[in-house]
């Protein structure tokens, strides 16, 4: 009896002590749930790298094999794009979600004696991630200008490794948040030191998710990669600094899994426009600059086991722009509902075969000027250049209209067999126009900026007009 009595009262206890625990049992089963659904997000972002240079995307003499893996453990967009054909505008529309126009930065790219940037009115993808619980960090390239309103951590990054502009601009000083390292950078080193400033985000003991935006100085020119892959291509110093890029790439994965991380971090790997002196568009024609594909269209690869079906290869138009939207609602953040974005969330066409594309159209910048319209089918044309003109080929009643099913070259125009085709994306033009004409766009007039000054805890930075 009283062994029966002791037995009931084990069990009244227990029965209590798993009571009382319920509620802290539910709470760590909701703090595990919102992990699993706010994933570690790593943007790589290359410079000026070719559609076709990487062997995933067709390339066959340059060797990316890490790259070539992620595409296979993950999966690939072929008709991706950056929002513009130069730097600065294309980086912007990356962080921001919207055409690069309205943040007044559609007209050419920054430069050191630019006294002008990323607006601080702009709200941009770290920005939101912070707000959802993330830690942020960017390496590399910034480009969005060095007055005190546009660095890096005025714009969501919590720290900041890396250049404020492209490699061939002088002076080029290496920051840690707003301390100068090194002046001028050392460009030979930098990928090894990039991929250990890399490793250590990855490392760190925190339980938040974190946010990394890896912004590569290659295959920008100059091209300088380092000793160990220097004369070691078959595409000279282009394809060494590619293919050490591509290593970067390899030893930020092994860190993914070195630590546990692998699964539970979305990798995202492309490009901030299309080749320039060097490099392969592949079936895209012309390069950065130009008004065809091969200025926008940039290789897009994916990764994030368990969640993106390997080896998945989309069609379906997207931009960079979409990014965003896209990592914003993956990280639980609220895409913010006070402005226009123009990203769309392209998640369903990562990670499912056969989801269509969020948008009816794209529009392509060229400086502030809407030089093309596409859908999903088909891509008009109405601005191009010839030697140093800036040719309006539509005030020429001539307009090119490429079928990119079946021209994705854009060889041969269709336009007289097509008019309910042109017009229908004229009368897409013609809305835009009217709308992005209203804004006002900044640009750098160096007559009239002035001397150069670094940002620099001991010099302040310059002030925005």
């Amino acid at each position: 009896m009283k062994i029966s009595n002791l037995k009931a009262a084990l069990i009244m206890c227990v029965a209590l002590a798993v009571a009382s625990l319920n509620p802290k049992i539910a709470l760590a089963q909701q703090a595990s749930s919102k992990a699993q659904k706010q994933p570690n997000i790593i943007v790589i972002l290359a410079d000026d790298l070719g559609f076709g240079d990487l062997g995933s995307f067709g390339g066959r003499t340059i060797r990316t094999p890490n790259l070539d893996r992620m595409a296979r453990e993950g999966g690939r967009l072929t008709r991706f794009f950056a929002s513009a054909n130069v730097c600065t505008p294309s980086r912007a529309g990356l962080l921001t979600g919207r055409y690069a126009a309205r943040s007044g930065l559609a007209v050419g790219v920054i430069y050191p004696h630019s006294t002008y940037g990323l607006p601080e009115s702009e709200v941009t993808l770290p920005e939101l991630l912070v707000e959802a619980g993330y830690r942020t960090a960017m390496l590399g390239k910034w480009h969005l200008g060095s007055v005190a309103s546009a660095w890096p951590t005025r714009h969501g990054f919590q720290s900041f490794w890396g250049v404020p502009w492209s490699n061939d601009m002088n002076p080029l000083p290496l920051y840690r948040d707003m301390t100068i390292l090194e002046e001028p950078l050392v460009q030979e080193t930098f990928a090894e030191r990039l991929v250990e400033e890399a490793k250590g985000v990855i490392n760190s003991p925190s339980d938040k998710p974190f946010f990394l935006y890896v912004a590569h100085i290659a295959p920008h020119v100059p091209l300088r990669p380092g000793p160990a892959f220097r004369g070691k291509s078959q595409q000279g110093l282009y394809g060494d600094f590619v293919e050490e890029m591509d290593w970067t790439t390899g030893e930020i994965l092994k860190a993914l899994k070195a630590t546990g991380k692998d699964q539970d971090t979305l990798v995202i790997f492309t490009s901030d426009n299309g080749p320039w002196w060097e490099g392969s568009s592949g079936p895209l024609r012309d390069r950065k600059g130009s008004t065809y594909e091969g200025a926008y269209g940039v290789p897009f690869i994916a990764r994030w086991p368990g969640k993106i079906p390997s080896g998945i290869v989309s069609d379906q138009m997207s931009m960079n722009i979409d990014l965003l939207p896209t990592l914003a609602t993956l990280g639980g953040a609220k895409v913010p509902a006070d402005r226009v974005i123009d990203g769309q969330d392209i998640w369903p066409i990562l990670s499912k075969r056969g989801a269509s594309t969020p948008h009816d159209k794209l529009f392509f910048f060229s400086n502030a000027n809407i030089a093309a319209v596409r859908t999903q089918d088909w891509r008009m044309v109405v601005r191009a250049y010839y030697l140093n003109f800036d040719a309006p080929l539509d005030q020429f009643n001539y307009r090119l209209l490429f079928d990119m099913k079946n021209d994705r070259g854009e060889t041969v125009s269709l336009a007289d067999r097509f008019p309910d085709v042109v017009a229908r994306l004229k009368a897409m033009i013609d809305a835009a126009r009217a709308e992005f004409g209203a804004i006002t766009q900044q640009r750098t007039t160096p007559q009239a900026d002035g001397p150069i000054q670094l940002p620099n805890e001991t010099r302040p930075l310059k002030k925005a007009p």
